[in-house]
């Protein structure tokens, strides 16, 4: 596995943190250093029951991991923080931390959505240890974890689940699965967020980022079928080629779109 791509504890950090990552967003200002965030955080009034020691490492290890790590992310996040539904924003910030902790993009790729179209109706605890412990004998993890370890991060992985609405209940037993619809919006911001990467349209169909709502590439083909429908792109498809106009040139443009 390339560096990098190993499985962390970065989770203990801070869960699905959606009340926090609101907040500092409203904060942030492009160009702002994780230490200065910190700092206007801290003075800001705003996390008047969180130490300094934990807001900070809020802001070290779990807000600039997830949504400082590209250029202008936190800026179109903040953008669309005041014009798209709880649950829309919600899916957004599910995108940026599953490509901040490889762990939770596998656990909800690899387990969450196979065990739903085999049928099975929640996950327990023991799954997600399951899930832990093949990862590491799989090489996924840079050194053997303890007991102590798998268990804490298979109850990271179920909490953050929870916090972004793939799975209910907060108790110690079996959380129900509760599949997640994209929404419409969020599938623009992701096409074009891909593409903005530098992907082709081809490979656009196929990126991991899909398979967290569990889509397959018919299924991101159909979706952009619907989103050219409505305006936000122009979709030609022959075949199994795909070729993708762009209707608005920056995720800011973008964002003005879709939260008009």
């Amino acid at each position: 596995m390339a560096e990098g791509r190993f499985y962390t504890t970065q989770l203990q950090a801070g869960l699905g943190l959606i009340t926090e990552t609101r907040q500092l967003l409203e904060l942030h200002e492009p160009g702002l250093s994780v230490a200065a965030l910190t700092e206007r955080a801290l003075a800001s009034g705003r996390f008047p029951l969180v130490t300094a020691r934990r807001l900070r490492n809020i802001v070290a290890e779990c807000f600039a991991p997830r949504y400082l790590r590209t250029p202008n992310t936190a800026a179109v996040l903040k953008r669309l923080a005041a014009g798209l539904a709880r649950a829309e924003f919600n899916q957004l910030l599910l995108i940026h931390t599953a490509r901040a902790n490889r762990v939770l993009a596998d656990f909800i790729r690899e387990l969450y959505w196979p065990r739903y179209a085999a049928g099975r109706d929640a996950l327990t605890l023991d799954d997600a240890r399951e899930f832990v412990i093949a990862a590491m004998r799989a090489g996924r993890t840079q050194k053997p974890w303890s007991d102590t370890t798998i268990r804490r991060v298979a109850t990271y992985l179920l909490g953050c689940c929870a916090d972004y609405d793939l799975l209910g209940g907060n108790g110690r037993g079996p959380r129900p699965i509760q599949p997640l619809r994209l929404h419409t919006k969020v599938a623009a911001y992701l096409a074009y967020d891909l593409h903005f990467q530098g992907l082709g349209d081809n490979q656009l169909l196929t990126h991991e980022d899909w398979q967290l709502f569990g889509l397959t590439p018919d299924d991101v083909r159909d979706l952009l079928k619907r989103l050219s429908l409505q305006g936000l792109l122009i979709l030609q498809s022959a075949g199994d080629v795909v070729h993708v106009g762009w209707t608005c040139k920056t995720l800011d443009e973008l964002s003005d779109v879709i939260t008009r």
